[in-house]
């Protein structure tokens, strides 16, 4: 083992004092494997999406020591460009959670910065609201999303309540590096302590209630569900409950049936291995439960809430609509309230990321709104709400949205959110079963006027140091040597992020001045046939995923194309 990992691994065994992180460090230490150097061989990379890992003992694992590094590098960040530094705090229900977010509370403290903490799990959007409602310095939340149990994270906002940008990133990046975990631990102030000298208090009840009323005034005028309106909701035993659950009932939806075992927080995930809504084994007990009750619709969110998936019935079965496809379907449908309401729809704007379907471009011609493309991320949609705030023109903002199942409609945050998101599903549902539809139709609607524009990942896994070797290559050679075709369709085009390019916004009335995108190792090949493949590296996972874009005048027509960008993806990829 080299020789600078063995010091590292020595340091911890002299300083750690945790039970069973000391247990599990010295069960490494005596098999001395590719555990052992899995665990110590680098350090969580701090990135704009903050630290993401497997709980456990080392540099390269999410524990208290990583995490009291983390927020050392965070608070002189904080004392280094704000006079008074305040921060707000929050957590969702994964294992672990709570110790994090007590041992951040502590440190941040300790450095002078105050700190306001949500007296419970809430959901990521709600930290998002909070950093703006409190007018706070920062934000951090301790989540990993939708990832399986073994996993937490540690996210971190800007004043705006939009994740930092990558001169932040770096320049905590930068700090992190220099504290020490042991000494930054050790120097936590005691939470309760904080609590009673004031400089840790809990999150008002009233930030809470203001963010269900400012979701509640993007709900559509007038909305009223037929009686009898009826909802399974899944949690997937996480934050979702109590904002879900609130906020329906404002909108006047009573019968929420919540799915029994999913309802109570609880970081093991017992019911699923991968609470991700994205997916069908996910909801089997959501589906269930809908077998029973017969619902007009079926949601879930993921643990942290800031994603939202749901099922239809159609025909007799539930179908699952994807990321993609409640993005376009949200989209339409929102301009369509919107010209309902008297709105000059052609001054509205929508955002979306660059691996989200296509489609959303031809909608804006045919509506006339303007379309404009960010990277991946929430955080650069958050950023075009933040410049439309900026030239008066908030108003503009009809909705952004991510293929990964990533909604905000309205301006209260700068993150995704599924309360939102789930309350307009719902709206949207009912307007359309006025109509005699349910959402697929409606959605196979779309597909009929404008084209099949279906979509498609392949994700290949490249764990441990090897693997983030292998990544590296991939994308060196799809860079430097160029492919010509994808499974037989010649490539007309390619862009490479790196150089920051230009992206042009789509507008059905007015050309507007392309944006500038920031650099990115993301490469996309545009392929005969408005046929698309993007390849990027996954920022939080060790994996490289590569976006399939087909379309054809029928569904099957464009299934076929898909199938053949997947095999050829998943070769290239090989």
């Amino acid at each position: 083992m080299d020789q600078s990992i063995e010091a590292t691994v020595k340091a911890w065994q002299d300083n750690v004092g945790e039970a069973d992180l000391a247990e599990e460090l010295d069960a490494l230490v005596a098999e001395d494997g590719d555990k052992l150097y899995d665990a110590f061989y680098r350090s969580l990379a701090f990135g704009t999406a903050g630290l993401r890992g497997t709980l456990g003992v080392g540099t390269n694992r999410m524990n208290v020591y990583v995490v009291a590094q983390a927020t050392q590098g965070v608070a002189d960040y904080l004392n280094a460009h704000y006079e008074n530094p305040t921060l707000a705090l929050a957590r969702d229900s994964r294992l672990k959670g709570e110790d994090f977010q007590k041992v951040a509370a502590g440190i941040l403290a300790a450095n002078g910065i105050h700190v306001y903490v949500y007296p419970r799990i809430e959901p990521v959007p709600t930290l998002s609201f909070a950093v703006r409602h409190l007018g706070t310095s920062a934000g951090i939340v301790l989540t990993a999303s939708h990832n399986p149990a073994a996993y937490n994270g540690y996210k971190v906002y800007n004043d705006q309540g939009g994740q930092i940008t990558d001169e932040a990133a770096k320049e905590i990046s930068d700090n992190i590096a220099k504290a020490d975990p042991f000494k930054a631990f050790a120097a936590a102030m005691d939470f309760d302590e904080a609590l009673e000298r004031g400089l840790v208090e809990w999150t008002p009840e009233e930030v809470l209630d203001s963010f269900i009323d400012n979701i509640k005034k993007v709900s559509v005028p007038g909305f009223k569900a037929s009686d009898g309106y009826k909802v399974v909701y899944t949690p997937l035993n996480g934050t979702g409950m109590e904002c879900v659950t609130r906020i329906l009932k404002e909108i006047g939806v009573e019968d929420v049936n919540v799915v029994p075992e999913q309802a109570k927080p609880d970081g093991n995930f017992p019911t699923c291995n991968y609470p991700n809504p994205e997916f069908r084994a996910a909801l089997e007990l959501a589906l269930k439960l809908a077998e029973e009750v017969k619902p007009n619709l079926v949601v879930a969110t993921d643990p942290d809430a800031d994603r939202m998936g749901t099922a239809i019935p159609h025909d007799g079965d539930y179908v699952l609509l994807s990321g993609n496809e409640m993005g376009v379907l949200l989209m339409d449908w929102l301009a369509n309230m919107a010209k309902e309401n008297g709105e000059d729809v052609s001054r509205k704007v929508a955002v979306s990321t660059i691996v989200s379907s296509s489609m959303p471009d031809v909608l804006a011609r045919d509506w006339g709104f303007e379309m404009r493309r960010v990277l991946t991320g929430f955080k650069y949609i958050g950023d075009q709400i933040d410049q439309l705030k900026d030239e008066g023109e908030e108003d503009r903002y009809l909705m952004g949205f991510e293929e990964s199942y990533g909604y905000l409609v309205g301006t209260h945050a700068r993150d995704k959110d599924a309360i939102v998101a789930t309350m307009l599903c719902v709206e949207m549902a009912s307007y359309y079963a006025a109509k005699g539809m349910d959402l697929y139709e409606a959605m196979d609607a779309l597909y009929k006027k404008y084209g099949y524009y279906l979509n498609g990942t392949v994700n290949a896994a490249f764990p441990g140091a090897s693997g983030a070797q292998k990544m590296t290559q991939i994308m060196d050679g799809l860079r430097k040597n160029p492919l010509t075709e994808i499974a037989g369709f010649a490539v007309e085009g390619m862009t490479d992020y790196a150089t920051g390019p230009e992206m042009p916004r789509v507008s059905g009335l007015q050309k507007e001045a392309p944006q500038n995108l920031p650099p990115a190792n993301v490469i996309e090949y545009r392929l005969e046939g408005n046929n698309k493949v993007i390849f990027r590296p996954s920022g939080t996972e060790p994996k490289v995923k590569a976006y399939l874009f087909s379309v054809g005048a029928t569904r099957e027509e464009s299934e076929a194309v898909r199938a053949k960008l997947e095999a050829a993806s998943k070769q290239i990829l090989s």
